[in-house]
Parts: C-alpha cells; structure tokens; sequence
C-alpha cells in the first residue's frame, strides 16, 4: 500500500467516524423531540441528502452539518404539511402542543453507543 492510498483510507475513515456521529445526533434529536417514526423518516432523509451531494467520498471532506441541515428542512416541510392538513380539515388544533426549536447544542456531535 503506498502512502497515497494510506492516507486515502485514514480520510475515507475519518469521514465515515464523522458521518456516524452527525447521523446519530441527529436521529436521537429527532426522536426526542418528534418520536421515533420521525427519526426513521428522518434517517432516510439524510442518507438521501447524503447521496445527492456532488462529492465523492473518497475525494475530499464533506459537510456532513449541511447534511444534516438539508434534512432538518425536509423534517419541518414534512410537519409543516400535516399541521396544515390538520387544520384544513377541520380538527381540533386546540391542546396542540408546539415544541421548541432545539438549540444548536442539541445537535452535539457526541457519540451515541
């Protein structure tokens, strides 16, 4: 193995570390705050962002955070639209708790085992 194609892994894997920790934070952030159906869709949505990106992985570092926020957005399109169709279609909003947005800290990149 030349040292190209070591340093090449070591970043493949340092990436991938990185990855698996932004999408663990992010999923139990979603299920403590929308429930665990959430997190799943949720999950889906940031492997989708993460296939959309342009780079490959082994080519240069990725902003794994970007990722991240891209499925934030699909999560609050998502709420967004059933919140209206619940409205437009007649039912009770009223006892309808609206949770906090999460504070940056929330999306700590701490390992979750």
């Amino acid at each position: 193995m030349t040292q190209s194609e070591s340093f090449s892994n070591s970043l493949y894997t340092d990436q991938t570390h990185l990855a698996e920790r932004e999408l663990s934070a992010f999923i139990v952030a979603v299920a403590e705050l929308f429930g665990a159906d959430q997190a799943s869709i949720s999950a889906e949505d940031w492997l989708d962002e993460s296939g959309l990106m342009d780079v490959s992985p082994r080519s240069a570092p990725r902003d794994w955070r970007a990722i991240t926020i891209a499925a934030s957005v699909r999560l609050a399109n998502r709420l967004n639209v059933a919140l209206h169709r619940q409205r437009s279609s007649g039912a009770s909003t009223t006892g309808t708790q609206v949770l906090p947005i999460p504070s940056p800290s929330c999306f700590d990149t701490t390992i979750v085992s």
